[in-house]
């Protein structure tokens, strides 16, 4: 039987033609930016998130963590959302290794923090006070149900921290979503911020890599911090090759796993029991409370045991991420076995 992977879009596995790219791609030594695949993409990337320069690194957490740790000093702060994928799920990685404090500011349910509490967070110059250094933001916001913020949005939460000095990062892991959402270039999402990051092996499909993108004294200080934390990796060129695939031939194809995601969140408003707001998912992450009768936990071993996966995400609520992969028929036979489940 052929599982329904709705885990997360990390599931994904490479085209053929990535595989392909994979095979031929010119290679060389990265730490010494002799990498003609790498080189390309790099400049690709800048050029599609309208940034002087970028840099390959293995992971999002890693290009997170580079962001942090080139636009602050140890002692500074922070400030995140409240459910910030770099507040809950980078190890603490920003304070640990970048000896920074995180100052939270609430997400609203949209994954906009308030640009009034923003201010608010923003500490005086005082002895006794870190700070203010670095404002971050997410695009799409994972734990806010793959929540979009405008180019309008994210202009103003920009233009709020730069007239305190702060720089910006964007955790752009999902920002092509975003952009394909809204109907926009994903330049329009970035041009505000110093930096911003996405994520290769997401929905664009790529097997591993994320791309930091910002100016080049930015990106050239990141080189260097890269290297500390072990990430030179030599002829990376077979991750850039299948990244290039994944942003020339991935980017316009989101709008179907956007569709797919809206038919699922109203597929899911149909069953009796389920909780959800439909409405709220534009891109392709769907949240939803099963029956407070099934605990989260055996209501997705259930479901895995009919070939539907999924992930619990919190104590009530269950997380579904739909990906190339996961076709339109096979919504509606997940659906089907929701169903199955809620009544057994």
């Amino acid at each position: 039987m052929k599982a329904i992977d709705l885990r997360s879009d990390t599931k994904t596995l490479p085209t053929p033609e990535m595989r392909q790219a994979i095979f031929e791609a010119p290679l060389g030594d990265d730490v010494d930016q002799e990498d003609p695949t790498i080189n390309q993409l790099e400049e690709l990337a800048a050029g599609m998130l309208g940034k002087e320069a970028a840099i390959l690194t293995p992971s999002g957490i890693m290009s997170n963590l580079l962001a942090v740790l080139c636009h602050t000093r140890p002692g500074q702060e922070i400030i995140v959302g409240s459910q910030a994928h770099i507040f809950w799920y980078e190890g603490g990685g920003a304070s640990v290794l970048g000896g920074v404090v995180m100052r939270t500011v609430p997400n609203e349910i949209d994954g906009r923090m308030q640009p009034e509490l923003i201010a608010d967070a923003i500490r005086p110059e005082d002895l006794d006070f870190p700070v203010s250094s670095l404002l971050t933001l997410e695009n799409t916001h994972n734990r806010c149900g793959g929540a979009v913020l405008d180019a309008a949005y994210t202009a103003e939460a920009c233009a709020l921290a730069h007239s305190h000095g702060m720089k910006v990062h964007i955790d752009g892991a999902r920002i092509f979503s975003a952009a394909v959402a809204l109907n926009i270039p994903v330049k329009d999402l970035a041009t505000p911020a110093d930096s911003v990051c996405f994520c290769m092996s997401k929905n664009l499909s790529a097997p591993v890599g994320s791309v930091l993108c910002g100016n080049r004294d930015f990106i050239k200080r990141t080189r260097k911090v890269r290297r500390m934390l072990g990430g030179g990796m030599r002829q990376a060129g077979i991750i850039a090759a299948a990244g290039i695939v994944a942003l020339e031939t991935m980017v316009d194809r989101l709008a179907e796993d956007h569709a797919n995601a809206r038919r699922l969140a109203y597929g899911l408003s149909e069953i009796p029991g389920i909780e959800i707001q439909p409405e709220r998912f534009k891109t392709n992450i769907v949240v939803f409370e099963p029956p407070r009768s099934i605990p989260v936990e055996q209501f997705c071993e259930k479901l895995a045991r009919k070939g539907v996966l999924m992930y619990p995400f919190g104590k009530y609520t269950v997380r579904a991420v739909t990906h190339r992969m996961v076709s339109t028929a096979d919504i509606d036979e997940a659906l089907e076995q929701i169903k199955a489940v809620v009544k057994d």
